[in-house]
Parts: structure tokens; C-alpha cells; sequence
């Protein structure tokens, strides 16, 4: 029996318990104590003044240090998943762009062999894929490759939604064959999601009735009045947001990087939709933890050329490129930007997405029975220590992106 008992201020669902301490055993927790004399004798890590946290979850990221998931190399998929480890993310569903079928086979094949031989020296552990690219509006590409993009084609999705480990499915709901493609998606247990789109209310309506229930990043490269006044005229239509706020069983992302969204938006996601159904996602590309210069998104064979600055990225003509920050910087942007409500903050990047994609028996929380999936966080909330199931991130792995 394996045991590890960490002291310091966890953080639960709704609340703090301070001086408290979480008890492991053999890589789960077994209780969670108030702090007590008896623990004095036994082989404890203090932590008191700092947080422990759940392992953040991210349902939406691409790469990190150099590495993008589409590369398809089990290298490059390791070296994301260790960068991101290092940013607090234990649970990690890598995520799919544009690009060929054999890019997406490659990527996803690579992603099994690193599931299946997982140790915490490989980073966060990968909770399932995000098929999230080719199926996106030619209107709403964004940064992504757009000679990768296509309609919905059966015989490739039924493929790729076939394969145990895709648990998250994106489809722009206009596309021509959306429907199918939700309802096969459905049939193969995944989590549902719109993404990429111009949909109005009435598409969006006909995909909820096949099983979608989520958008994607919250207000970037989504339907808006006025992209859809540009695609139907007027009178002037109902699109994403009107859709989520007022279907309450729908939920949505934020990229809270400081970046993408003000703070006053931030503030209106928390408080109009919730951190019950608004959750943090990175979105993070290859250029996290690397220095400012020219990187490739999606795939390193002939992905869209992006550049960094070392805070933001962007393509050629000036548009964000999704982020590269760790979820640690998603949380210190939310909690900032809301000016408390901790729990609140930490469900958004650990509970509620684990919720979302059917985890939460495993992860997401820190509960008896729970993987011990632990951040310790000091009181800026930046990162000290991760443990995995138990093990602490090895130092080589802690230190391998620097």
C-alpha cells in the first residue's frame, strides 16, 4: 500500500477547508482530514498556505513546447501533454484541426499508443480525443488550414467516432450532413459539440434535437447578428450566443488568457451562463512555453504559419491564433477578472469540464474514491506541484519544456 498525505488548503466543489489534509492511497483518495496532532508522526507534505487544487481538465488544446498533436508522432504528443502537466491539466483530451485523413489517423493513432502505455513521466494523462477539425464553416475557419476543411464525409467519420478514444465530437450545425453526423456521434457516446460556425437559432435548434449540447470557445469564431445579417440579410437573426444563453441545457468554453476575452466579458460568461455550464479551456497552440518567433499550427508538415509575440499569437493578417497559456493562466484571469469565488473558478477548469464528458467519477474534484489528480497552487495560483494519480510529475518531465 502506497500512501500520501499532503497538508494544505483544499479546495472543494463549494468551498475551502483550511489546514486540511488529503489522504492517498495507492494513487486515489481515501479521505480528506481535518489537520490533527496524530499527523505529525506520519510522512506528511506540508503545503500550509497554498492551495491544493483538482487537476484542471481541458477539453480543447491543440499543443505546447514546440509540439502539436497533428504532428502525429507519439514525441510530440508526450511533449504536449508534459508541458501542459506542468500548467496544473492532469486530465487532457488533445484536439484535432483541419487537415487529411491520414494526418487525423496518424494523430489519433499516436494518441492510443501514449494512452495505452501512460506513465506520469508522460504529463497529463489523455481522458479521451476532441475530434474538433475538418468540419467547420469555410466562413468560420479561423487560423486553421483551410484546404483541410470539409463537409462532414460518413464513411470518414464513422471511421474516426468508431475508435474507443474519441469522446468529443465538433461539427458546425449548417454543414450539409450535420444532422447525420450528431446522430452518429451520439450513437458512439461522445459529447456533442458546435464549433467553427455560422449556425442561426433554427440550425442550431435542429442540432440540439440530434444531440448537441456544447459550443466552442464562447464568442470567438461563432455565429454572431451580425455574421449572420451578412449571410441571410435582414430581419436580422438569432446565432450562438442568444441560443446558449437562453437553453440552459447547453454549456460553452471560455479562453480566459486575458487575450481573447476582456475582463467584462469574463464577468458576463460567470454570471449569465455559470460555472456550471462555462468551463476554462486553454486552446493552446505549439508556441506555449516557447520563445517569440514563427511557429506552425496544426500540423508540422503544412499547417497555417502563426506568429508569437510571446504573449499573444497571431496570424498573418493580425487575427488571434488560439492561445498559448497553460490553464494556470486561464484560472488567475478568471479570478481576477470576477474578484473571487475561488471553488468557482477551479470547478470551471477541473469539475464542470469533467462533468461534461462523463469523467467525473475519476477526476475533476478532490472526493474519496477520486484519482489523486492534485495541483498545489500558491497563493497567486501559480503552479508548485502536480501529482498524478498519486505521483508527483517527475522532475525531468517538470522541467523538460524549460
Amino acid at each position: 500500500m502506497k500512501e500520501l498525505l499532503l497538508k494544505g488548503n483544499v479546495i472543494l466543489e463549494d468551498a475551502i477547508r483550511e489546514d486540511a489534509v488529503i489522504r492517498c492511497v495507492d494513487g486515489r483518495i481515501a479521505a480528506i482530514e481535518p489537520y490533527a496532532s496524530a499527523h505529525e508522526g506520519e510522512d506528511l507534505l506540508d503545503f500550509s498556505g497554498r492551495y491544493l487544487s483538482p487537476g484542471f481538465v481541458d477539453i480543447h488544446v491543440h499543443g505546447g513546447a514546440g509540439a502539436d498533436y497533428m504532428d502525429g508522432t507519439v514525441d510530440a504528443v508526450r511533449r504536449t501533454n508534459v508541458a501542459h502537466a506542468r500548467h496544473g491539466t492532469t486530465s487532457i483530451f488533445p484536439t484535432t484541426t483541419t487537415g487529411s485523413f491520414a494526418q487525423l489517423d496518424a494523430m489519433v493513432k499516436a494518441c492510443e499508443n501514449v494512452q495505452a502505455s501512460w506513465t506520469p513521466a508522460d504529463g497529463a494523462r489523455i481522458a479521451g480525443l476532441h475530434f474538433y477539425g475538418p468540419y467547420f464553416a469555410e466562413d468560420k475557419v479561423g487560423i486553421h488550414a483551410p484546404e483541410g476543411r470539409r463537409d462532414p464525409v460518413r464513411e470518414e467519420y464513422e471511421y474516426f467516432l468508431g475508435r474507443k478514444i474519441i469522446r468529443i465530437a465538433t461539427c458546425a450545425s449548417e454543414l450539409p450532413g450535420a444532422l447525420a453526423f450528431f446522430d452518429h456521434a451520439r450513437q458512439q457516446g461522445c459529447f456533442i459539440t458546435c464549433g467553427h460556425s455560422n449556425a442561426c437559432w433554427s440550425e442550431l435548434e435542429a442540432a440540439f434535437a440530434h444531440g448537441m449540447r456544447h459550443v466552442d470557445h464562447f464568442w470567438c469564431a461563432m455565429s454572431s447578428v451580425a455574421s449572420l445579417r451578412r449571410r441571410f440579410g435582414t430581419p436580422m437573426q438569432a446565432g450562438m450566443e442568444q441560443y446558449v444563453l437562453a437553453n440552459t441545457s447547453m454549456s460553452t468554453e471560455v479562453i480566459a488568457d486575458g487575450i481573447h476575452l476582456s475582463d467584462d466579458l469574463l464577468r458576463f460568461a460567470f454570471r449569465l451562463i455559470g460555472p456550471r455550464r462555462c468551463c476554462l479551456v486553454t486552446d493552446a497552440n505549439r508556441a506555449m512555453d516557447m520563445p517569440p518567433g514563427q511557429y506552425r499550427f496544426g500540423s508540422r508538415e503544412d499547417g497555417s504559419w502563426v506568429w508569437s509575440d510571446g504573449h499573444s499569437v497571431r496570424g498573418e493578417d493580425g487575427s488571434l491564433a488560439s492561445s498559448m497559456h497553460g490553464m494556470d493562466r486561464m484560472v488567475r484571469t478568471m479570478a481576477r477578472a470576477i474578484g473571487g469565488d475561488l471553488p468557482a473558478v477551479i470547478r470551471m477548469a477541473s469539475l464542470t469540464p469533467a462533468e461534461l464528458t462523463g469523467i467525473a467519477g475519476e477526476a475533476g474534484s478532490l472526493a474519496p474514491g477520486k484519482r489523486a489528480d492534485i495541483v498545489v497552487l500558491d497563493r497567486e495560483l501559480e503552479v508548485e506541484r502536480v501529482f498524478i494519480g498519486g505521483e508527483a510529475l517527475p522532475a525531468a518531465a517538470a522541467h523538460a519544456c524549460n
